[in-house]
């Protein structure tokens, strides 16, 4: 694999996850409270958190590597495959910008902590009250069922596409760290933010850097829908 190779997949794995992470879940709302709760080492939750995040994720990427072994020999697997990671890159980063110019897209964790929804302070304080970082950071991801949609899907296509495997290590570091640096870039300032009290983002910038992520989704699907015929 060559040196452009590795920072192209680093690349398009990096805004992909950015895109994700970017979008209020569950995981963000944990991460902003455990933020706050914690006095003495708040601005460390986003880290610890995402280490427990990309351990699960570093699971689950070996094993659905371990069991496309035989799937990436079935052109016809692959292209089931690739279709489907395209209608979701389509339908997320489509959706993404038409909430955005809708002004729907919800942003009430970029205010100061008494404008975060009663709701979501309750579901945080009922079902994310773990002391371990890195253990919540597990069990949460697993509890949002958009993150093993996306890897049933997007992430999946994603290999499919780029040929990533056990054998081809290279690839998928490239792809790993990747993607996992593209939640620790959004992650670790949030908890910084959250701990320090400056919790007041500013609201046109953050639209900004969302559209141009859904419009690289839409751009990144529609390139894995044509290369998935192409392909055949």
């Amino acid at each position: 694999m060559t040196f452009k190779v590795f920072w192209i997949i680093f690349g398009l794995s990096f805004v992909t996850a950015l895109s994700g992470a970017m979008a209020p879940g569950p995981l963000l709302t944990y991460t902003i409270m455990k933020s706050i709760k914690d006095k003495k080492k708040g601005f460390l939750m986003g880290l610890w958190i995402i280490s427990g995040h990309a351990l699960l994720e570093s699971v689950i990427l070996i094993l659905l590597l371990l069991g496309f072994s035989f799937i990436l020999q079935n052109k016809v697997v692959r292209f089931i495959i690739s279709l489907v990671g395209c209608g979701f890159l389509l339908y997320f980063g489509i959706s993404m910008l038409i909430r955005i110019s809708r002004g729907e897209m919800k942003a009430d964790f970029l205010d100061t902590k008494k404008n975060i929804p009663e709701n979501q302070k309750e579901h945080g304080k009922k079902a994310f009250n773990l002391d371990n970082p890195i253990l919540g950071g597990i069990l949460v991801s697993m509890s949002n069922p958009y993150w093993w949609m996306w890897w049933a899907s997007i992430g999946s296509a994603f290999l499919i596409k780029w040929g990533i495997s056990l054998n081809n290590w290279h690839k998928m570091l490239a792809f790993f760290i990747g993607h996992e640096a593209g939640d620790l870039i959004w992650y670790v300032p949030v908890a910084i933010l959250s701990f320090l009290g400056q919790r007041y983002f500013n609201r046109k910038v953050y639209y900004i850097i969302l559209s141009i992520c859904g419009v690289f989704l839409v751009i990144f699907g529609l390139y894995m829908g044509i290369s998935a015929f192409l392909d055949l």
